[in-house]
């Protein structure tokens, strides 16, 4: 025998009705927003990986000249970074060092590496670029 009043044609249970997800507007927001994004990196990849480059090479060339010529330590060096005259990219540079071949290599990560080379006659002389 049914319960009187559970099974009415005017009762709305919820499991007569389907519901919607409340949080579909707010994935495909996501979703818009994820593809903006890497169509506008994709649109200035160029641009940021010449500005890597460029920031890259000027972080071996004054990390080399601040290891090899001012005689400092590398940690100091990195500081030299942070005030240059290239805005954040040269900052975003982290510096390493090979002693055995007086190498200093800048890198700015996913994006561009630069090694400078110390030498007694010449100073400190980057590798050529690739292109």
């Amino acid at each position: 025998m049914a319960t009187p009043g559970k099974w009415r044609t005017g009762d709305k249970s919820a499991a007569s009705y389907p519901t919607r997800q409340p949080t579909r507007w707010l994935r495909n927001l996501v979703l818009l927003v994820l593809v903006l994004a890497v169509a506008a990196l994709a649109w200035s990849w160029k641009d940021l990986r010449e500005r890597a480059l460029v920031g890259s090479a000027y972080g071996a060339r004054v990390g080399c000249v601040c290891r090899y010529v001012s005689q400092r330590p590398l940690k100091s060096c990195e500081g030299d970074l942070d005030v240059a005259g290239l805005g954040r990219v040269a900052g975003l540079a982290s510096l390493s060092e090979d002693e055995e071949t007086k190498t200093i290599t800048a890198g700015i990560p996913l994006l561009a590496h630069q090694k400078a080379t110390f030498d007694e006659r010449n100073g400190c002389l980057l590798e050529p670029w690739d292109d």
